[in-house]
């Protein structure tokens, strides 16, 4: 069936909201209080706390939290990617959608796939606490687009949370991609394994681990023939199965947060992958902190996979 046509986001609502609260993310992608006199980005940053009600702070805190996602999306296609809807066949107003570039992908020499936690976070995004309190670079996945570009990978960002609408009145769950674990799937099935990668590269952030095992789980021979790296940060597994634990320990690994500096070995168990520091002992701070030795690992790996060709 063919894809849904391509639309482009419109992020300027959200910005305008963002700017309503006071806000604006300055040119180095930090969220800042608007100046009054200037009307621009100011020297102050987000504030959580605007009354002694706790309820009112945290309110307010999700209301702007809602228009990051718009903001995200829009740097992604500013970055060249494209969103495909899913499940196909739906109209986009019914439907849920992921990122890719090219639009279409088709047998990519290197493919990277980008898999994010639990909770709010959407598309582009492991962590929105850090996009709102330190920056969008921070928070955001486009680090790991802008280098998986430079280094010649086409790229699929999942959207796994994204699972319902707001029809007539009232939230209604995207059938086919209703949950996590059944949109993970239907990106695998419907884009992924028609597409013919060549070698493939998965980041997984989070519950993006336990979702990864469940691919691992399901599309076995695929992972064995085509995925030659896992990169996990401090992911939410259990020990591999005893049938593809061999596999799992040879193409991945896990940076977890640890007082230890970055790379230092963390555990090394025999019935486990091998897990080592991502430099940061804040779960959300594990994707950011670890990328450099994340894309490192990788070259290595794919490196020895065109050697055994």
């Amino acid at each position: 069936m063919a894809e849904a046509p391509l639309q482009t986001t419109n992020c300027e609502p959200a910005l305008a909201r963002l700017k309503n609260f006071g806000y604006a993310f300055d040119k180095a992608g930090v969220l800042r209080k608007i100046d009054p006199a200037t009307g621009e980005p100011g020297e102050e940053l987000f504030s959580y706390n605007i009354s002694s009600d706790a309820n009112e702070n945290e309110k307010h805190y999700q209301k702007l939290a809602d228009q990051i996602p718009e903001i995200v999306y829009a740097l992604l296609e500013k970055n060249g990617l494209s969103r495909t809807y899913i499940p196909f066949g739906k109209p986009p107003e019914q439907s849920s959608f992921v990122y890719s570039q090219p639009a279409k992908l088709s047998q990519s020499k290197k493919l990277l796939i980008l898999i994010h936690g639990s909770g709010q976070v959407k598309a582009g995004q492991w962590a929105r606490s850090l996009i709102i309190n330190n920056s969008l670079d921070h928070g955001s996945q486009l680090p790991y687009v802008r280098q998986a570009q430079k280094l010649g990978y086409d790229l699929l960002i999942t959207n796994a949370n994204d699972t319902t609408r707001f029809l007539n009145g009232k939230d209604i769950l995207i059938k086919g991609v209703e949950k996590p674990q059944k949109h993970t799937k239907y990106v695998w099935k419907n884009i992924v394994l028609p597409s013919k990668p060549e070698s493939v590269a998965i980041v997984a952030h989070s519950y993006g681990g336990f979702l990864t095992y469940d691919l691992v789980d399901e599309f076995f021979e695929f992972f064995k023939e085509k995925v030659f790296a896992i990169a996990f940060t401090d992911a939410v597994t259990a020990s591999p199965q005893a049938s593809n634990k061999d596999y799992l320990q040879s193409v991945a690994c896990d940076w977890v947060t640890s007082k230890a500096p970055l790379d230092t070995l963390v555990s090394a168990s025999k019935d486990d992958i091998r897990k080592v520091s991502a430099g940061h002992t804040k779960h959300e701070w594990t994707s950011y902190s670890a990328i450099d030795s994340i894309f490192k690992f990788m070259e290595e790996k794919y490196e020895l996979r065109m050697n055994k060709k």
